[in-house]
């Protein structure tokens, strides 16, 4: 896929856009951090070129002047709240979220355990974060909020959360979830701060929707095909159009929470400091789209990706009917066809011709290989074997494992971890080629070819395991799948 996008330019525009924010207040602003730290793959899947890690390394760029507060939402806790992309829990993910940002020199100054109402699970949590050195606050829920201000800016509302001491002039307010409270911790901080003395502001920076594109541009669309969930509609900030005269681009719960946010920090400041919720943002995304033609291919295939999850989504269970329907409203406005993917139809003949799951791999090239289900391996690991044998030129005749290596792997998993399907999945066939390569050359060249597989597309006939479906996407490989249970077909 064509390069849309310089991350070179962005961090450095991005950068400059933020320190001059904060010279605005009394050098110390609370930044809303919406999105995620790492493993940002939608924007990299939309925008061809932005790096997954693109804002830790803008952290990087600023950590002489930055210190971090978490946020997590008791509810979340307590209900164990996955996140979809990784398949971790709300609080797991806060954890290693706190781990990787430590060793990489970043100040962590402590976690706030928002919406409390005594969950015992958020108690238990906040008990693991100090044991560990972190310094955990809690804040019940806002007495007043979200209508009378003149509660919540008083000691019985923001008054009455503790206040957290901070040191440097960038606080960045982030969490590893959406409805975690962000928001609130910095208002509930800049009106300590202003109890103190101080003039601290506040902004947010959220990646998506883009503000400076066009409403119906494919970038934006695909944002809202990724929290159709969520029913987050984009729309013209109609703040901003009466105040300049400029059209630009926001969601529909920041639109909503303007005016609250605009009075709470009017009170708070003794001035109006935002006019617009565009005024209250500091992305820079859409400056570095060095080619948009580029952008708007990329994001209309995640479109179709998002369309393909979300069946396959409302077939277990997950999620209601609407989500696709929604999401093939946005497809049709853009013209988009869910086969409008050269593996989809590929995987799809596959099937047809052996009667079994099949799989079809798109490779950088733009050659498509395919694999299919057996008794011995998962689809995806036949898959993924002819894929690595493509890219190395292997023929295909030409096996990397014998069965001398596969049975011992199968009669483990069946008399001793009493499996009920004895095929290897991906990560064993992995593992088996790993401990094979050091001694096969063939082998050796072939997974020296796994890396190639990052960003490839791939499609499936049917859903796959989630330990298939999580290796895939550590691979970096699009994996989409038709709404069908495997053992419907076999």
């Amino acid at each position: 896929m064509k390069t849309g996008f310089d991350p070179q330019l962005y961090t450095e525009l991005q950068t400059k856009y933020i320190r001059k924010r904060i010279e605005r207040f009394d050098n110390k602003l609370y930044l809303e951090f919406g999105g995620k730290l790492f493993d940002d793959l939608h924007a990299a899947r939309v925008l061809p070129g932005f790096e997954s890690d693109a804002k830790i390394k803008l952290l990087l760029e600023m950590k002489d002047i930055t210190e971090i507060i978490f946020t997590i939402a008791a509810p979340a806790i307590e209900k164990n709240k996955v996140r979809a992309d990784i398949g971790i829990t709300y609080d797991m993910d806060l954890l290693r979220l706190i781990q990787s940002i430590s060793h990489l020199g970043i100040q962590i100054n402590s976690v706030v355990i928002t919406q409390y109402s005594d969950q015992a699970s958020a108690q238990l949590f906040k008990n693991k974060l100090e044991s560990r050195g972190i310094r955990t606050y809690l804040h019940r829920l806002t007495k007043g909020y979200p209508s009378d201000v003149e509660t919540i800016l008083s000691p019985e509302g923001y008054g009455a959360n503790p206040y957290i001491e901070t040191t440097k002039p960038l606080v960045v307010v982030t969490a590893p979830g959406p409805g975690s409270g962000k928001l609130a911790t910095c208002l509930s901080q800049i009106y300590h701060e202003q109890q103190r003395g101080l003039k601290a502001g506040y902004a947010k920076f959220e990646t998506f929707p883009i503000w400076n594109l066009p409403l119906k541009h494919p970038v934006n669309l695909a944002y809202e095909a990724a929290t159709a969930d969520l029913h987050d509609v984009n729309s013209i900030d109609p703040f901003h159009l009466e105040k300049y005269g400029d059209i630009t681009v926001n969601y529909n719960r920041d639109i909503e929470a303007f005016p609250l946010v605009k009075t709470m920090l009017n009170r708070v400041l003794g001035e109006d400091v935002y006019y617009s919720p565009t005024d209250m943002g500091v992305n820079m995304a859409g400056k570095a789209i060095v080619d948009d033609e580029a952008v708007r291919a990329a994001a209309g295939q995640e479109i179709i990706r998002r369309y393909y999850k979300a069946c396959c989504d409302v077939r277990q269970g997950l999620v209601e009917k609407d989500v696709p329907e929604r999401i093939e409203m946005i497809m049709r406005q853009l013209e988009l066809r869910e086969d409008d993917r050269p593996v989809v139809a590929a995987a799809r003949k596959k099937a047809a011709q052996r009667g079994v799951p099949a799989i079809a791999f798109q490779l950088p090239d733009g050659r498509i290989t395919t694999g299919r289900d057996s008794h011995v391996m998962s689809v995806s690991a036949s898959g993924v074997i002819n894929a690595i044998k493509a890219l190395a030129n292997i023929s295909d005749h030409i096996l990397l494992l014998s069965q001398v290596i596969l049975d011992p792997i199968s009669a483990m998993k069946q008399e001793v971890l009493h499996a009920p399907d004895s095929a290897l999945s991906l990560m064993d066939v992995l593992t088996a080629l790993s401990l094979c390569e050091t001694t096969n050359p063939t082998v050796s060249m072939a997974m020296a070819c796994l890396k190639n597989l990052q960003g490839c597309e791939a499609h499936c006939t049917v859903m796959l395991s989630k330990s298939d479906e999580d290796t895939l996407r550590k691979l970096g490989v699009n994996i989409t799948c038709d709404p069908e249970f495997a053992t419907e077909l076999v």
